[in-house]
């Protein structure tokens, strides 16, 4: 079914879909789509956006927003959940990234995806550095035989080792700026965990799918002992347990 209450609001605003997408900072076809099926629920920042430009509330638009975000218990600390890592829009590492004031975490395995879809990173992590922010990469070793287990698991051409390396080619280029660090370990390589001070997300990696087919939930702080502080406890111990590599470039 249709949103006919969104229609009828842009109408009213004298908006145009290329106008909304352009508030909202979506493409033009995906405003089409919240138009077209009542049911698709945008991102909260993207129903904020688009209930402030239209002069609306936003559960008048989407009155399902209500009912799916009123939660009670460990789970009202999901903030979203995405089939595909590579579903979750790019903006939404960018708004992370840039919110984060203490302590950026990327204990992906080879952390080769966040070079291709955030062209910029290398830049914004230097200036995060060099504002007392840490950040912290753990990946897996190259070399080792976890990695080269997956490797044949995967059989892919381009493989996990050489994913890994583009990384640490990255990395050489922030040796310099103090508080970013990067350590070997291998005992994450069925998960990743990406953290944002109180924020955070969670690739649970399955079979033998890459990261970009792998499920993904955002995660934020919102009680001792939840979701969020179990993950983190998790990647704390992995750290501890990691070695430093002294030289990225090697």
């Amino acid at each position: 079914m249709t949103n006919a209450a969104l229609r009828q609001a842009m109408v009213g605003a004298k908006l145009t879909e290329r106008d909304l997408a352009a508030v909202c900072g979506v493409d033009v076809k995906t405003v089409t789509r919240w138009m077209t099926d009542e049911a698709r629920l945008p991102h909260p920042r993207h129903r904020w956006a688009a209930a402030e430009a239209l002069g609306v509330e936003e559960t008048v638009l989407w009155p399902d927003a209500i009912r799916r975000n009123v939660k009670t218990g460990a789970d009202r600390e999901v903030l979203a959940v995405y089939p595909y890592r590579s579903a979750c829009p790019k903006s939404v590492w960018r708004d992370l990234i840039g919110a984060a004031r203490t302590e950026i975490t990327f204990a992906g395995y080879t952390n080769y995806f966040l070079w291709l879809e955030l062209p910029n990173l290398v830049g914004a992590l230097r200036r995060k550095g060099q504002r007392g922010c840490r950040v912290r990469f753990l990946i897996g070793d190259p070399d080792s035989e976890v990695t080269r287990h997956r490797e044949e698991v995967e059989n892919v051409p381009l493989t996990v080792s050489t994913r890994i390396r583009i990384t640490l080619g990255e990395l050489a280029k922030l040796a310099d700026v103090p508080g970013i660090e990067a350590r070997f370990g291998d005992d994450h390589i069925a998960m990743s965990v990406f953290t944002f001070d109180d924020q955070m997300l969670v690739t649970p990696h399955l079979a033998d799918l890459v990261g970009h087919d792998s499920p993904m939930l955002h995660v934020q702080r919102l009680q001792d002992d939840g979701l969020y502080d179990r993950f983190a406890h998790h990647v704390t111990h992995l750290w501890s347990k990691a070695r430093p590599i002294a030289d990225p470039a090697g």
